[in-house]
């Protein structure tokens, strides 16, 4: 499913909702032409233990629900979080190059601007999955060489602040980097995503069948139904993908664009 989003981006997304909403109608279509089967059989459909197995399909549905929704909002604000770390992170890591001598600080901020500027564009690349790649590639050659020219240069300092200093705080910036680049791949397996849709199909069905036997067919509460079901499972998956999809969290990146303007 992610490879899918990543590679369709907003489109891919909205399909997604579209689909789910679809298919949860078509599930509903088939319960109720169960019990019109069942009808026309000359077998009256029975009532027991229908109810049962309907709430307990639907409360686990609901369960499954409010643990991925849960997982995938946290991981959501833990997303948006870690780019305000980083911002930190490498706006003090660019101020402590003023411990440095004169001529290498001038090359290792110019280093550093450029370090950003492919941070930046890493994640604005998305979905281009080569663009992506190579952004990242050029973030990590510059990595190296800060990382490189900074413990070179910090026992040449007139003190031990740069040591002390300046190297902690590059590298709490890259593993800040590093833990962000990770969190966008962490995600839930494949089989949860599975589970979900195979109980919301086989709800749908249960409330097609359990609609059929009240009477005819009542749009309003079959749109209904199907509406906020596909939207929260939509929901989910684009909480899970926020680059992708509708809920974004591309703004949190201009902390990032306020830190490297004031890289002077």
């Amino acid at each position: 499913m992610g490879s899918l989003l990543y590679d369709s981006g907003v489109f891919g997304a909205i399909a997604l909702c579209v689909g789910l909403f679809a298919s949860i109608l078509v599930a509903m279509d088939v319960g109720r032409l169960v019990w019109q089967w069942q009808v026309n059989a000359g077998r009256e459909p029975e009532s027991t233990g229908v109810g049962a197995v309907t709430s307990a399909i639907f409360a686990l549905l609901g369960l499954l629900i409010a643990f991925t929704f849960s997982g995938a909002a946290s991981r959501f604000e833990a997303r948006r979080t870690l780019v305000v770390q980083e911002a930190n992170d490498i706006g003090t890591a660019y101020l402590r190059l003023d411990l440095l001598r004169t001529p290498v600080r001038d090359e290792l901020r110019e280093t550093f601007r450029q370090y950003l500027d492919a941070r930046l564009q890493a994640y604005r690349a998305v979905p281009d999955r080569e663009g992506v790649a190579q952004a990242l590639a050029r973030a990590s050659e510059l990595r190296d060489r800060l990382w490189e020219r900074s413990v070179e240069e910090s026992p040449r300092a007139s003190t031990t602040s740069a040591t002390m200093l300046l190297l902690p705080a590059l590298n709490a910036a890259f593993d800040t980097a590093s833990t962000r680049l990770a969190s966008t791949m962490e995600h839930p397996p494949s089989v949860i995503y599975a589970l979900l849709l195979a109980l919301s199909w086989i709800g749908a069905l249960f409330a097609g069948y359990g609609m059929a036997r009240r009477g005819p067919r009542n749009w309003l509460h079959a749109l209904l139904f199907a509406v906020t079901l596909a939207a929260t499972l939509y929901v989910i998956v684009d909480l899970e993908f926020p680059r992708l999809g509708l809920i974004r969290v591309d703004e949190f990146d201009q902390v990032l664009q306020e830190v490297r303007d004031g890289m002077k």
